[in-house]
């Protein structure tokens, strides 16, 4: 009997021990906190250098005064739309007026001179035929003739000049874009005559061209033999904003200087961009993406996954005992927006922390979900 019971204690007592081990085996594994995980992978990326550049309205056009008089009206509103030929000054035509109006009897008394003039040639031509004047007389009625027909030419183009500064006193728009504010105010006089006042200037930002330079060797590498704007890679060129704009933009290459600028070593390059929402203006800084090359297996992982500390750049890899660990990284550029390319600190297939990176720890043991 008591070696029955023995038996029996000692059958409880390993039942016991593995139930006890079962328990903290399943408790060591509660505690291990599932986080989301994905693999590094590789892609062929096309490579880029990045250049700092400006944007030009590819049209602009200074609005001038070419007389000179009160400014009597402005007829827009600054940083509007205006259409080529719209008014948008009025300028005193009194003294243009006055000038068409004396321009125009100066003509007809210069018509009325030619028409006699015209008659007594051809009085005294016939007076010639019944020898009852001299030929001399004759000579000096066509020349007379002759000089009230030039009178004539000089009274016409003078009038020209007249309506033509008489139609200056109406301002318009020379090209179709948006119009910065005027430099002058309705009630000041400018001197247009003496030399063209600027009034306000007019910028088609419809397209606009982004101009950067580039080292010539840099140049030299990327165009090789074949033209860069040729080559596929040149266009729809990445460009880059110091504030996030609502659309992405791209460029064409479409000019290169034809030569190097010998004091900084320079080629300047402009590429062509669409702003088809208006969102661009001239003069905003740009940071051209240009590429110059193709790494046909670039190291990818998620650029949300990226932490930054005063060491650099860093992300969370779970190695094959599932721990986590701190892992420096090399970047390098964005690619489809959302991957980085990782120069060095991480292999393809290496598994790291995609969330939740504030809250594991460099050594913990996690439980890693894999995520797409």
């Amino acid at each position: 009997m008591k070696t029955h019971i023995s038996a029996l204690t000692a059958a409880l007592a390993v039942v016991s021990l593995l139930s006890c081990g079962h328990k903290e085996k399943a408790s060591t594994q509660e505690e291990s906190p599932s986080v989301d995980v994905a693999e590094a992978f590789t892609d062929s990326v096309v490579l880029h250098k990045t250049y700092p550049g400006y944007l030009s309205a590819e049209s602009q056009a200074t609005v001038v005064a070419q007389v000179s008089g009160r400014l009597l009206s402005r007829s827009f509103q600054p940083g509007a739309y205006v259409r080529k030929g719209q008014t948008l000054f009025s300028i005193d035509p009194t003294l243009y007026r006055d000038e068409v109006s004396r321009a125009e009897a100066a003509l007809t008394s210069a018509i009325s001179a030619r028409d006699y003039a015209a008659s007594h040639y051809a009085a005294v031509k016939k007076a010639l035929e019944a020898d009852a004047v001299s030929k001399m007389e004759v000579l000096n009625a066509e020349s007379a003739l002759q000089q009230a027909e030039s009178d004539i030419k000089t009274c016409r183009a003078a009038l020209s000049t007249a309506r033509t500064n008489l139609g200056y006193c109406t301002v318009t728009a020379p090209i179709s874009g948006y119009i910065s504010d005027s430099e002058v105010k309705p009630g000041n006089y400018v001197n247009g005559a003496a030399q063209p006042v600027s009034l306000a200037t007019i910028y088609d930002n419809s397209t606009l061209s982004a101009i950067f330079e580039i080292e010539d060797s840099q140049y030299e590498e990327m165009t090789g033999e074949i033209s860069g704007k040729e080559a596929p890679l040149y266009r729809s060129i990445p460009l880059h904003f110091r504030d996030s704009l609502p659309h992405a933009y791209t460029a064409d290459l479409i000019y290169e200087a034809p030569s190097v600028n010998r004091q900084t070593g320079t080629v300047v390059l402009k590429g062509r961009v669409g702003n088809i929402d208006n969102e661009l203006k001239d003069g905003m800084y740009v940071t051209v993406s240009l590429p110059y090359g193709e790494n046909p297996r670039a190291v990818l992982i998620k650029d949300a996954a990226i932490g930054t500390d005063q060491r650099g750049s860093y992300v969370y890899v779970v190695n094959d005992s599932n721990r986590v660990v701190y892992t420096p990284i090399v970047t390098g550029e964005v690619f489809r927006d959302s991957l980085r390319v990782v120069d060095s600190g991480v292999k393809p297939g290496d598994r790291y922390v995609t969330k939740a990176l504030l809250t594991v720890r460099d050594g913990e043991t996690v439980t890693p979900v894999l995520k797409k």
